[in-house]
């Protein structure tokens, strides 16, 4: 029976390996929030947002930033991820912008 035992365990780890890899990309998320202030001081919550894209912020930008997730994230002062101007912040750090600064746009993050 020992003889059996060897090829039944390979193929299960096999099998293991192949579902996770398959799967490791697929709506993977940044656990966690990120909150943002507006500059009329609302506060918006977005929670477990997916780990690849652009996202923005509401339309008159971010003032001050919290990365509550689990993932470093990249701002910018461009609607599009785009632009000279881009800051970092690493997980569960925060970013307010200087007075008379433009306000951050839109965000992504480092994967």
């Amino acid at each position: 029976m020992p003889h059996l035992r060897r090829p039944a365990i390979a193929a299960g780890t096999l099998l293991l390996t192949l579902a996770v890899a398959g799967c490791s990309g697929l709506g993977r998320t940044a656990v966690g929030n990120v909150i943002y202030e507006t500059e009329d001081k609302r506060v918006v919550h977005v929670s477990n947002p997916v780990v690849t894209g652009c996202f923005p912020f509401i339309p008159k930008g971010a003032h001050r930033v919290e990365n509550a997730t689990l993932i470093d994230m990249f701002l910018y002062r461009e609607p599009n991820c785009k632009g000279p101007e881009s800051g970092y912040i690493g997980t569960t750090l925060f970013d307010n912008i200087a007075p008379g600064t433009t306000p951050w746009l839109s965000y992504s993050f480092v994967h």
